[in-house]
């Protein structure tokens, strides 16, 4: 069996470490935990290990978030992965920081990633895992929020969070969407 798990962020130095980037930081650790090396590709930088025999490839796409669409739509035809198989890992402002939620559909929630993504495949019925960001901004001020870095206090608590998501998706890939969302939703 193939996955592909994508991690959502934007390429480019002025967006490393950033919050929505959260996406690429969990794939890099998930990456280096398993000795990886991402090589530049088609609409993005792809990895690939297999793990008890499931073969997963990691992306970071290059397209930058609003046209994560077409990146995660060319590596599921050029890998022939259906979409059971995929899983999204994305930021989300509505979970308070760290906290980690899998789901197996749903709305884009206004995240232009996600919205591409339905729009590029025509269906919502995709993998997500939503790593919380938080949301303590003034009105007016989300994208300035979103694009920044992490506060030292998030920082600490990072690995940690990171780690939980990479269980997240050797979870996904072995034990399935729902025992997978059952183990960790509750947390």
């Amino acid at each position: 069996m193939k996955y592909l798990i994508v991690g959502l962020g934007n390429i480019g130095s002025e967006y490393d470490g950033t919050r929505h980037n959260i996406g690429f930081r969990v794939l890099d650790a998930f990456a280096k935990a398993s000795n990886l090396v991402f090589k530049d590709g088609r609409y993005g930088f792809t990895a690939q290990t297999s793990v008890r025999g499931r073969q997963l490839v990691l992306l970071k796409p290059s397209t930058y978030m609003n046209l994560s669409g077409n990146a995660v739509r060319y590596w599921m035809q050029q890998e022939k992965i259906p979409l059971e198989n995929v899983l999204i890992v994305v930021d989300d402002l509505s979970l308070p920081f760290g906290q980690l939620r899998l789901r197996g559909k749903g709305s884009d929630a206004g995240h232009n990633g996600l919205k591409h993504i339905a729009a590029t495949l025509g269906s919502q019925n995709y993998a997500r895992l939503r790593f919380g960001i938080g949301n303590e901004f003034p009105k007016g001020a989300q994208v300035d929020f979103v694009l920044g870095q992490f506060t030292d206090e998030d920082l600490k608590a990072m690995d940690e969070r990171v780690d939980v998501a990479c269980e997240i998706i050797k979870s996904f890939c072995f034990a399935g969407l729902a025992n997978t969302m059952n183990q960790f939703n509750k947390k």
